[in-house]
């Protein structure tokens, strides 16, 4: 009877698998990079073999968010693989990405404000994410030291990419009152506002050819919400609930929106024809809490699912040379909160 029982389990787990790897068909070969904590925007370099990404893993001495590199070979074949800190410790980082040299990373920290972390704002009821004031965007190499500082203006700078074609940045700020995008050169001269319509502009990368933007964006309608939106800003903070996705040329011009689904639709990124955006969203689900990636293509047509597994998925990136896609996903976290990195075969 044991023994019956015990096959019925491998066999439906087997089954389960089996429909997972159907339903993401897409993704081939899966694999985990990390266990524990929460680890999100993983990025590539721009010679595919590395991510640098964010992570709180309170095993790794963390207290919040702080910036590393991944060797994704080593990775792959080592569960108890830890990746070099580029960040200093001090402060909460975010939204790192590789130079197009593959020897330096961006990313947004706190530190000049303070070396602590920052404290995490709450409130009952509502879901929000900090725009932390003291964010500012620095450039360090391989072993951690900051070489450059690219923006020194008051008030939040931070979600810095890199155009392939390694010319230009692309950011938000809030320095001219509301969160906007601007771009500047590599060097972080010649600093220029892009978006200017009143509501949150983030996230935003460039194209293949790094001729466009794509990126998330809220748009206020009604008194009350512009109201809203404004109050939860002067706090530094902002209610993602409702954003759709949106591109651009690089100089702001040709703006279009490419969803209209309602709810939460972020993280955007183009996949390596350009033809096509890759992003999360909850517009699905019944609950807010259930982000699925999907893939629509650069009019608005096409809307496709990618995935079906755990209830986040989200900071899709597909690699340079467009084989591989990396994402944050909570699946396979054992009933836990962790959120973890994955790596797959792309498949068209």
């Amino acid at each position: 009877m044991k023994n019956i029982i015990f096959f019925l389990l491998i066999s439906i787990c087997f089954t389960q698998f089996a429909l997972a790897q159907q339903k993401e068909k897409h993704l081939k070969n899966l694999t985990q990079l990390t266990y524990g904590g929460d680890n999100a925007e993983a990025y590539f370099s721009f010679n595919n073999k590395m991510l640098s990404f964010q992570s709180n893993n309170k095993a790794w001495g963390l207290q919040c968010d702080q910036i590393f590199n991944l060797n994704i070979a080593n990775a792959s074949k080592d569960t108890s693989y830890k990746p070099p800190m580029i960040s200093n410790g001090k402060g909460r980082t975010t939204c790192s990405y590789f130079m197009t040299n593959n020897k330096h990373i961006l990313y947004a920290s706190t530190h000049l404000g303070s070396a602590d972390c920052p404290p995490e704002t709450k409130v009952p009821g509502k879901y929000l994410w900090a725009v932390y004031s003291d964010f500012d965007i620095f450039v360090a190499d391989l072993n951690g030291n900051i070489i450059n500082q690219l923006t020194n203006s008051p008030g939040y700078d931070a979600e810095a990419t890199v155009s392939p074609k390694g010319d230009k940045i692309v950011f938000t700020s809030t320095r001219s009152g509301d969160l906007e995008l601007w771009t500047m050169k590599i060097d972080g001269s010649n600093q220029k506002q892009i978006t200017t319509g009143l509501g949150y502009d983030g996230g935003a990368f460039f194209s293949p050819d790094g001729k466009q933007l794509v990126f998330r964006a809220s748009r206020p309608q009604t008194e009350a919400e512009v109201i809203d939106y404004k109050e939860l800003l002067s706090k530094g903070l902002i209610a993602p609930g409702n954003m759709e996705i949106y591109t651009c040329n690089v100089d702001g011009s040709n703006m279009k929106q490419i969803t209209h689904l309602g709810k939460a639709n972020w993280a955007p990124f183009f996949t390596p024809s350009g033809k096509k955006i890759i992003f999360s969203s909850n517009h699905h689900a019944a609950k807010g809490y259930d982000f699925q990636l999907y893939t629509i293509n650069i009019d608005g047509t096409g809307l496709e699912r990618i995935t079906d597994e755990s209830l986040f998925n989200a900071f899709p990136m597909f690699s340079p040379d467009g084989k591989k896609l990396v994402f944050s996903s909570n699946r396979n976290n054992h009933g836990t909160r962790d959120t973890n990195l994955f790596i797959a075969d792309w498949v068209e």
